[in-house]
């Protein structure tokens, strides 16, 4: 499987025009079988309730099912089951395919990969191999600093995974796919029912569910032709000023050096997306001026989870600043605050205290850039705080003191407050 991928990738850098065929063939049992270990072993199971560990217990039986499927042409992509997770004051809708169709999506993941990272435009972050959300918030802040911009535009795009339109996304995927068998692999999955909770299927007419391992791919290759080309051919070519796009999957910003570039574009963005029948959140969509000539009066934007402003160095210089957004910063604590009243009872002493290292953890390694130290100090007492009370709630009688409770704190390693990245 590597080597065949190598191979995509070198003549997909070699050729920009070259449209690749015979790729259904690689989906083979030797390609299938090195491909199983990577996918997510804890994942949820699909509507065939079927988990990873008993798929791998006779991984060579299902394997072949499927690939003997696929060479018949009788393969057909299981029911999509949908399941909610809280996103602010609503929910986010996430789409749970079975293990055989996971498998088959990563491989086809894959090969996509190969084709399309050659394409892709450097500002594009989301789901590449080598970036991310917190690399692209920092480079967001480096390029900000060190360039002339006065506005920014964030933008969103309303229900992106939901508005996906399945004919326009498979027109962008045959400019460089010549295989009919492997693009309908694909609009099978498109066109996959998806259960609801309440037992109703759904045909989606248009979307892709989130959740897919192949959904990311599909989503960036969608926004690529959308957005990425058009803002480097077009946008760039009839602005005055310096321009700058970062995009994380359907969240981008955009800096100008004059209004007039940043006007333009708030306006043409709007018509382009309608094109693709997707439409600008305008609620969640911003024009405002952010300058290092204006710092006092310049706004503040949030963008994965950060919030940029300007502040001053210690020589007294300009300096773009990140911190976690209060609204970020608050979820985190309530996250917290409802997992440790679910469990304080479920789990010993011990699993609390290194469930509490990994969380603190992980908030380190993501938020934990220049200039964000009170937030991530702020984050760490209301969380150990919450801790210390509910610890203390597991009976009649108080478990910890203050002193006993540092001393388990120090015991147990919790990791205090630190930066991990810098630009």
């Amino acid at each position: 499987m590597q080597t065949s991928l190598s191979g995509i990738s070198k003549r997909a850098r070699r050729d920009k025009t070259h449209r690749f065929g015979n790729l259904y063939g690689l989906l083979n049992e030797k390609n299938l079988h090195w491909c199983l270990p990577q996918l997510n072993k804890k994942a949820s199971c699909g509507v065939d309730r079927i988990s990873w560990q008993e798929f791998k217990e006779n991984a060579t039986d299902n394997i072949r099912a499927l690939v003997n499927a696929l060479k018949a042409g009788c393969y057909k992509a299981k029911l999509i089951k949908r399941r909610y997770i809280p996103k602010g004051k609503g929910r986010r809708p996430l789409g749970i395919p079975s293990i055989g169709d996971k498998l088959l999506q990563y491989a086809c993941a894959l090969i996509l990969s190969a084709i399309y990272e050659s394409d892709f435009l450097p500002f594009s972050h989301g789901y590449r191999r080598g970036k991310g959300p917190q690399r692209a918030a920092l480079e967001l802040s480096r390029s900000i600093h060190r360039g002339r911009f006065r506005w920014v535009v964030d933008a969103d795009i309303k229900g992106f995974f939901d508005h996906l339109d399945h004919d326009w996304l498979m027109r962008m995927l045959a400019l460089r796919i010549d295989d009919r068998r492997f693009l309908g692999l694909i609009r099978k999955w498109l066109k996959a029912g998806i259960l609801e909770e309440d037992g109703k299927v759904i045909h989606p007419l248009t979307g892709t569910p989130q959740g897919g391992v192949i959904s990311a791919v599909l989503a960036n290759i969608y926004l690529h032709y959308v957005l990425d080309l058009w803002f480097e051919k077009r946008v760039k070519r009839h602005c005055r000023g310096d321009v700058m796009m970062i995009r994380y999957a359907d969240d981008m910003v955009c800096c100008f050096q004059y209004y007039d570039d940043a006007k333009r574009f708030y306006r043409d963005v709007q018509a382009r997306l309608g094109k693709f029948k997707l439409q600008l959140s305008v609620e969640k969509s911003l024009l405002l001026l952010f300058t290092r000539f204006q710092t006092e009066t310049s706004n503040r934007f949030t963008f994965l989870g950060f919030e940029y402003y300007w502040s001053q160095s210690r020589t007294g210089k300009p300096l773009v600043k990140m911190q976690t957004s209060k609204k970020k910063l608050l979820a985190a604590i309530r996250s917290f605050q409802s997992w440790i009243k679910a469990n304080r009872s479920r789990y010993s002493t011990r699993i609390l205290f290194v469930k509490l290292r990994q969380k603190l953890q992980g908030h380190w390694n993501y938020y934990g850039v220049c200039n964000n130290i009170q937030r991530l100090d702020y984050y760490y007492r209301a969380v150990t705080e919450i801790m210390y009370k509910w610890l203390n709630r597991r009976s009649q009688r108080r478990s910890y003191n203050r002193s006993s409770y540092s001393d388990m704190l120090e015991y147990y390693r919790i990791p205090r407050p630190r930066i991990v990245a810098y630009w």
